[in-house]
């Protein structure tokens, strides 16, 4: 097969993305009251939930080394690397239901140049979460 013909055939989506947390508790129970999930699954070191046909892991920090060796776990002290982006159809009324559910906003609701609306809060993970119409 050639390259381009694999390159089609891969990747086809991102199945899973795991989250290294301290608090895996209390960060369960923000996905579980903040987006409403239910857990789809966990053991002593994490919690699954499924947003659509992507699974979220919530990883313990202490488990993730095992799985990023050699590569170091960062604390979340230092800073953001990512920020996951969640499509609603009203920013603004998504705002305030979450501010209902005890969330703190980063920022937003603002108009962004590209053209769409955004607000952005973090879990107590430290993970950027944004929702964009």
């Amino acid at each position: 097969m050639t390259a381009k013909a694999n390159a089609s055939a891969w990747p086809t989506g991102i199945s899973a993305i795991t989250l290294f947390v301290e608090d895996l508790r209390a960060t369960k129970q923000f996905y579980e009251e903040v987006f409403g999930l239910p857990v789809h699954y966990e053991d002593a070191n994490s919690a699954v939930f499924e947003f659509g046909n992507t699974l979220i892991n919530l990883l313990e920090t202490a488990a993730a080394h095992d799985l990023v060796a050699p590569a170091p776990v960062a604390a979340p002290e230092h800073g953001s690397r990512l920020q996951l982006t969640l499509p609603v159809d009203d920013v603004d009324a998504m705002c305030k239901e979450l501010e209902a559910r005890g969330v703190t906003l980063l920022n937003g609701p603002t108009d962004r140049p590209w053209g769409i609306r955004t607000a952005g809060f973090k879990d107590p993970g430290g993970h950027i979460w944004e929702i964009a119409k």
